[in-house]
C-alpha cells in the first residue's frame, strides 16, 4: 500500500468511528492458516491487512540442500492441490540449467498430468467456495469427481496426492498406458456432464449471483498493478495464458481457447474457472488420442536414470543408477527462470547454480502470494460479508504462501 492511501485511509478512519476486527488465523473460510485485519465501519470494510506466515515451512532454503531431483518432492507440498504442475514448473528450470531436451512422449504426458491438475485444483475451489456461500452439496459433489483423477494418479505414480512424478529431462517411469490411459478416458467422458450440473445448480442461481455478482472488483489496471495473473487476470478482460503467450512441454501442438470474461467481479472467476475445466477436457482428449511412443526420459547420461528392468543385471547400469543418485545433476554455473500456467496463475523457480550438485538459490513466484497482497483491494469498500467471497474468488492456497 502506498503512503498516500495509507494516510488517506487513516483520514477517512479518523473522521469516522471504525472497528478493527481479526479474521482468523483459526477461520474455516481462510483456506489456510491465514489471518486478516480488517478496519469496518459499521458492515464496511475501510481496510484489510492480509498476515501470513502461520505455515512456514522453508522450503525455498530446503532446495539449497537437496539434490536437483531431489527437489521435486519439495514442490508437490507447496500448492498440494496441483503438484503435477510444480513438479512441472521445477523441472523445467532446472532443464533451461542443464540444457536437455526432453522426448515427445515425456512432454504430452506432462501436458496430460497438469491438465488433470488443474481441473483438480479447480474442483476443490469449487467446491469449497460453495461451500464458503453456503452451497454445501457441492462440495461433495466436486469431491467425487475430483477421486477419479486421483485414482488415475495413483495408478501413474503410485501416489494420490504428492506424485513427485515428474524428473528433470522426463518421467521418473513410463506410464502403464493399459491402465492409466482408461481411468482418464473414463474421466474426460464424465466430466462434461457433471459440469453441466454445476451449472444448472449455481450459474443462474439468484443466492449465488447475489453473492458473487459486483463483488471484489479487481480491474485490468489493478491487476496489473499488484502482477496478478490466471483466472483472477482474465476475468478482467485480460487473454494472458503462459500456456499461449510462451508455449512450453509442447503445448504449441493442442488447440485450445483462453477464457475471457470482463466483469471483474467474483462471479466472472467463477465463470472463468468453469470455462478452464471444459478447456482443460478438450485438451487431454487431444493427449489420449495422439499420445507419442518412445522414451520417456532424456537419452543425457547426466541425467537419465537406467530403466529399472536392466539395473538387476548389468552392473554399469547399477553404478550409473547410483551415480546419478548420490551425485546428482551438475548444471553449469548460471540461472534460468521458466514460467509455466497452474491452476492460480503464473508460477516458475527462479534457480541459480554454482556448477555444483545442488542449487544455490531457489526462489519461487507463487501466484497465491501475489494475489493475497491484492486483497486489500478486492474487499475495500465491500461489505464484511463479501469479503470470505473474495478470499474463494482469488483461490490462495497457504501452503504455496508460506514457503
Amino acid at each position: 500500500m502506498s503512503p498516500a492511501m495509507s494516510e488517506e485511509i487513516g483520514t477517512v478512519a479518523a473522521e469516522r468511528e471504525t472497528m478493527v476486527l481479526h479474521m482468523g488465523p483459526q477461520h474455516p473460510s481462510t483456506h489456510g492458516v491465514l489471518h486478516i485485519l480488517l478496519t469496518l465501519d459499521g458492515e464496511t470494510v475501510v481496510d484489510a491487512e492480509p498476515e501470513v506466515g502461520f505455515l512456514h515451512s522453508g522450503m525455498e532454503k530446503l532446495f539449497e540442500s537437496k539434490l536437483y531431483y531431489q527437489g521435486t518432492t519439495i514442490t508437490d507440498r507447496m500448492d498440494y492441490l496441483s503438484p503435477m504442475t510444480n513438479n512441472l514448473a521445477y523441472c523445467l528450470s532446472v532443464e533451461a540449467l542443464l540444457g536437455v531436451e526432453v522426448p515427445k512422449r515425456a512432454q504430452y504426458v506432462r501436458v496430460l498430468l497438469s491438465e488433470l491438475s488443474r481441473i483438480n485444483s479447480h474442483l476443490v475451489w469449487l467446491g469449497t467456495h460453495a461451500l464458503d456461500m453456503g452451497a454445501m452439496s457441492l462440495l461433495f459433489y466436486c469431491f467425487r469427481d475430483r477421486e477419479m483423477i486421483l485414482e488415475a494418479f495413483d495408478s501413474v505414480a503410485g501416489q494420490r496426492m504428492n506424485p513427485s512424478y515428474m524428473t528433470p529431462g522426463g518421467l521418473w517411469t513410463d506410464t502403464n498406458d493399459d491402465e492409466f490411459l482408461p481411468k482418464v478416458r473414463s474421466f474426460l467422458d464424465v466430466l462434461p456432464s457433471k459440469l453441466a450440473d454445476y451449472h444448472r445448480l449455481l450459474t443462474k442461481n439468484p443466492i449465488w449471483r447475489s453473492r458473487l455478482k459486483g463483488v471484489g472488483i479487481l480491474s485490468a489496471e489493478q491487476c496489473e498493478r499488484w502482477a496478478v495473473t490466471g483466472p483472477a487476470l482474465r476475468a478482467a478482460g485480460v487473454e494472458y495464458d503462459v500456456r499461449k503467450k510462451e508455449p512450453y512441454s509442447s503445448y504449441e501442438d493442442f488447440d485450445f481457447d483462453v477464457p475471457v470474461r470482463d466483469g471483474c467481479d467474483c462471479y466472472d472467476r467463477y465463470l472463468n474457472r468453469m470455462d478452464e475445466m471444459a478447456e482443460s477436457v478438450r485438451i487431454c482428449r487431444q493427449v489420449v488420442s495422439n499420445l507419442p511412443s518412445g522414451r520417456w526420459i532424456t537419452e543425457d547420461r547426466r541425467v537419465a536414470l537406467p530403466p529399472r528392468d536392466i539395473l538387476h543385471r548389468d552392473m554399469h547400469a547399477l553404478i550409473h543408477h547410483f551415480w546419478i543418485i548420490y551425485n546428482g545433476y551438475r548444471p553449469p554455473p548460471g540461472q534460468a527462470y521458466v514460467p509455466i500456467e497452474s491452476p492460480k496463475g503464473e508460477i516458475g523457480f527462479f534457480i541459480v547454480s554454482d556448477g555444483s550438485n545442488k542449487p544455490l538459490r531457489v526462489r519461487v513466484r507463487p501466484p497465491s502470494l501475489i494475489h493475497m497482497q491484492a486483497l486489500p483491494e478486492a474487499v475495500r469498500g465491500g461489505l464484511v460479508a463479501d469479503v470470505v467471497a473474495c478470499i474463494g474468488s482469488l483461490d490462495p492456497v497457504l501452503g504455496e504462501v508460506d514457503r
